[in-house]
C-alpha cells in the first residue's frame, strides 16, 4: 500500500503533464473569418492557453522529482502540482465552454495583421472547438488529484535517501577494518622505502 501510494501520485502527475504537453501542440479552436480567408484558422493549445506548455512541463519535472526527494519537499511539490492542475483545468475548461475570442487573438492577428478586441470581433464569423481543450481539462484534473493524493499520503512513503545514508555509514564504518590499524606499514610502503635506499646506494637487506 505504501509503495502503491507513491506510484499513484507520481503516475497521475506524469500522465496529466504528458497529455498537457501533447495538447499544447494540437488544434484547440477553429476560427472562421468573415472575409479574406478560404478556410478556418487553427488555433493550437500553446496559443489559446500560453501558460499550458510551461505549466505541464513543470508538472512532468515535479512528478519525476517526487521519486527521489525527501520528506519536506514531497509536501511542497505536491502542493505545487495541485495548483498547476487547478490552473490548467480552469483555463482549459474556460476555452472549451466559452470559445473566447481572446484565446484566438494571436492567431487572427498573425493571419490578418490586425489587433485589438474590437477589430478581431469584427473579423471573426465563428469559433469552433475541438476535443483537445476537454482532454487537457481532464489532464489538469488528474494533475491536481495526483498532487492532493501526494499531500495525503506523503507521510507513508519510504525515504530512499535515508537508506542510502545508512548504507554509506556502514561502508565508512567498515573501511578501517579493511585497511588495517592506524600507522601500520603496508607492503607497498616497504617496497617504496627499499627502492629509495637503493637509489641512495644503501643495501636495504642490511637492516
Amino acid at each position: 500500500m505504501i509503495a502503491r501510494a507513491r506510484v499513484v501520485a507520481v503516475l497521475a502527475i506524469l500522465l496529466g503533464g504528458a497529455i498537457g504537453i501533447i495538447g499544447s501542440t494540437q488544434s484547440w479552436l477553429e476560427v472562421t473569418l468573415r472575409s479574406g480567408a478560404t478556410e478556418a484558422l487553427a488555433v493550437p493549445g500553446a496559443s489559446a492557453l500560453p501558460l499550458l506548455a510551461p505549466l505541464t512541463l513543470a508538472a512532468l519535472a515535479l512528478g519525476l522529482a517526487l521519486t527521489v526527494v525527501g520528506h519536506v519537499l514531497r509536501y511542497a511539490f505536491g502542493l505545487i502540482a495541485a495548483l498547476i492542475g487547478v490552473v490548467v483545468l480552469v483555463g482549459s475548461a474556460r476555452i472549451a465552454m466559452e470559445h473566447p475570442l481572446d484565446a484566438a487573438a494571436s492567431v487572427v492577428t498573425k493571419a490578418t495583421g490586425l489587433s485589438g478586441a474590437d477589430a478581431i470581433s469584427d473579423l471573426v464569423a465563428s469559433v469552433g472547438v475541438t476535443g483537445w481543450p476537454y482532454a487537457v481539462a481532464v489532464a489538469g484534473l488528474v494533475i491536481a488529484l495526483g498532487g492532493l493524493w501526494n499531500l495525503a499520503t506523503a507521510h507513508l512513503w519510504r525515504s530512499g535517501g535515508r537508506r542510502f545514508e545508512r548504507d554509506g555509514a556502514r561502508t565508512e564504518a567498515a573501511r578501517p577494518a579493511r585497511t588495517g590499524r592506524p600507522g601500520a606499514t603496508t607492503g607497498r610502503d616497504r617496497a617504496i622505502d627499499s627502492w629509495d635506499d637503493l637509489t641512495h646506494g644503501d643495501d636495504p637487506t642490511a637492516r
